[in-house]
């Protein structure tokens, strides 16, 4: 895989270290920085665009991504298309009910969003076979209970997934002493 790294848990932390970097040089990045949340959890590294009123990442209601959360998702798969980890990627929704006469809820927005950043990403690096799940949770996984109808609750969240460890060999049982005579052999 060339260039991959390998990245166990205890290395997420500086995971995290190089997207921020990376991120930083994306054009504007300054103006977006408190709206990308990353953080390491139990799944593993979770980067999050998340939500102006203004619609920052995604105009409302649409799940094409505005220019500049296609230029972000894009530096974003440079950097994550060059490790071995696999990817988890999940759309997110306020409360608003969305209106559609076709009968298109958040449900499908939420997943749409997240599958329209899948290919964005694979258009800009990220290798097919590292996601593993594209995710909709519409209004079901609040940043916000409180305020369901906050911005930051509608998000794309990517999860960079811990390696599995390599199994290790078992170890070689050391021999057996040879019994003494008139011993009774131990099993």
């Amino acid at each position: 895989l060339g260039h991959a790294i390998q990245l166990p848990e205890q290395d997420m932390a500086k995971l995290r270290e190089k997207i921020q970097e990376a991120l930083a040089q994306t054009p504007n990045f300054k103006d977006l920085k408190d709206h990308v949340e990353i953080t390491i959890t139990a799944d593993g590294l979770r980067i999050e665009l998340l939500e102006t009123e203004a619609g920052m990442f995604f105009e409302s209601g649409k799940a094409v991504p505005t220019e500049t959360g296609a230029a972000l998702l894009a530096r974003l798969a440079e950097e994550l298309g060059k490790m071995p980890n696999s990817m988890l990627i999940e759309g997110h929704t306020d409360s608003k009910p969305f209106s559609s006469d076709n009968g298109y809820s958040n449900w499908e927005l939420s997943t749409d969003r997240a599958n329209s950043a899948r290919k964005l990403m694979e258009g800009h690096g990220l290798r097919a076979e590292q996601v593993q799940q594209v995710r909709g949770y519409a209004d079901r996984q609040l940043r916000h209970p409180e305020d369901p109808q906050h911005a930051s609750n509608r998000r794309i969240s990517v999860i960079v997934q811990y390696l599995d460890p390599k199994p290790e060999a078992p170890a070689a049982e050391p021999p057996k002493p040879e019994p003494k005579k008139g011993e009774i052999p131990k099993k």
